[in-house]
């Protein structure tokens, strides 16, 4: 069965990854994983926004993709170090810092994907998704913290479990597993989709027959990130459900 958090949107999808700021190059001073750049998104007609999250030194949990501020910044400190009024400071001249309840309330019509960066997120994110479970699809790259952010949103309440994908340990087995021409059902039990780059060390990720034993399982293949429109063509003519992307404007224009 489909979870709602696919149903009635449109097909192939697109994902805003981080929210959607200006190309490289442009003037601007909008940062990703804010409160503008998720606006924009919003604005040029993305129903889905891929985001992170990592937690303060007070417990909030922040929209936030790096361990550290040195990106963004310069500054070499852990999020987990920095008080959430000081991280809102830093971001209110960028687009506004959220966390993500204040992301889930402020755009009650956009679906969100959750990528939990830190197991220190996975306990108490549950009652901040619990009442959006429909909407939001919970990843990480740690099978760990994914199923316990799955398993603290249903302690939370949910009505219904959140939409997932799997994590690094699931998109191995069904590599292989599609390579031997053997079934993933069991890998891909209660995965409703699983999200990947085109290759990774070399690699290649998205073949078709990884395309065919997912599909075969009920399960979308995501692709990110993807950012040429003739890349982005290629692997929707090839199977990909979505795409996700740094330009969801000229993705939505393209697909």
């Amino acid at each position: 069965m489909t979870h709602p958090y696919f149903a009635g949107s449109r097909h192939p999808r697109v994902l805003a990854h981080r929210g959607l700021v200006p190309a490289v190059g442009e003037d601007s001073s909008l940062w990703e994983n804010t409160a503008g750049a998720f606006a924009s998104a919003h604005a040029a007609g993305a129903e889905y926004i891929e985001t992170d999250c990592q937690v303060t030194a007070d417990g909030d949990v922040v929209l936030f993709h790096d361990d550290t501020l040195e990106r963004l910044t310069g500054d070499p400190r852990a999020v987990s170090e920095v008080r959430t009024a000081e991280l809102a400071q830093l971001f209110a001249p960028h687009g506004g810092l959220m966390t993500v309840g204040d992301a889930l309330d402020a755009f009650p019509d956009t679906r969100f994907n959750i990528d939990i960066k830190t197991e220190a997120a996975a306990e108490p994110i549950g009652p901040l998704i619990a009442p959006h479970s429909h909407r939001v699809l919970v990843t990480s790259f740690s099978e760990r913290n994914r199923r316990a952010a799955l398993a603290s949103v249903m302690r939370a309440g949910a009505g219904i479990r959140p939409a997932t994908s799997g994590a690094s340990s699931v998109i191995l087995a069904l590599r292989v597993l599609s390579w031997l021409r053997l079934s993933p059902a069991r890998v891909l039990r209660d995965i409703d989709a699983v999200q990947i780059p085109e290759r990774h060390l070399g690699i290649r990720l998205f073949t078709p027959a990884l395309v065919r034993a997912a599909h075969a399982c009920g399960t979308e293949v995501h692709v990110w990130t993807i950012n040429d429109p003739d890349d982005m063509r290629r692997l929707i003519a090839a199977g990909a459900d979505a795409i996700v992307t740094d330009r969801a404007d000229l993705a939505l224009q393209t697909i």
